[in-house]
C-alpha cells in the first residue's frame, strides 16, 4: 500500500483529481466504495476524529487502496465541492 502526504501547496494539486471525476464524499460512502473495490484513491483529513476514520484506514490497508492525507476537513470538503468539511472522500475507478 502506498501512503502519500499532500504537504505541498496546501495539498491542492493532489485534490484537483477530485474535481470533475466520480467520487464519494464522507465516511459511509467511502467505506462502501472500498468494500466494493470501487475506490482508486482514498483521501482522509488529518484533523478528522481518529475513531471516525479508523475502520476506513484498516479497510484501505487490507484492500491495498492508496491513502492520501489532506491537512483539513474544510480543505477536503471544498475540493469535493461541498460547503462543509469532509473527513474522507474517494476517487472512484472508471
Amino acid at each position: 500500500m502506498v501512503v502519500c502526504f499532500c504537504c505541498f501547496t496546501g495539498g491542492l494539486p493532489v485534490l484537483e483529481n477530485l474535481k470533475g471525476n466520480k467520487k464519494t464524499v464522507g465516511i459511509k460512502q467511502t467505506l462502501k466504495a472500498v468494500e466494493k473495490n470501487n475506490a482508486q484513491v482514498v483521501y482522509i483529513a488529518k484533523d478528522a476524529d481518529e475513531r471516525v476514520v479508523r475502520n476506513l484506514l484498516e479497510l484501505c490497508k487490507k484492500n491495498s487502496v492508496e491513502i492520501v492525507y489532506v491537512d483539513t476537513m474544510k480543505q477536503l470538503g471544498k475540493a469535493c465541492g461541498i460547503e462543509v468539511g469532509a473527513s474522507a472522500a474517494a476517487l472512484l475507478k472508471e
